[in-house]
């Protein structure tokens, strides 16, 4: 099982963003947990469930054994970490 995080591309209130995921929610919510990520953070949408997370706060996911991912480089891998975050969508 892993938690994965993507590139931090998506500007925001001055920062960029990246989204963590994860093969199952529980782990996803652990990270955050070890992040400090306030649980009311979790978003539960359709497109995928994740966490937004600061470009500072993706170097420490990755050293905490979150796997960076990149999608310029790892297309397939991204596609299927997307799916599979899209199916754990609780609507």
């Amino acid at each position: 099982m892993t938690v994965y995080i993507d590139d931090a591309v998506h500007p925001w209130r001055g920062e960029r963003w990246a989204h963590l995921m994860a093969d199952t929610l529980p782990e996803l919510h652990a990270m955050a947990a070890q992040l400090g990520i306030p649980r009311r953070a979790f978003q539960n949408r359709p497109s995928g469930a994740h966490y937004d997370v600061p470009a500072p706060l993706r170097l420490q996911a990755i050293e905490r054994g979150a796997q960076a991912i990149s999608r310029h480089t790892d297309r397939a891998l991204v596609k299927a970490v997307i799916a599979n975050a899209r199916s754990q969508y609780q609507g």
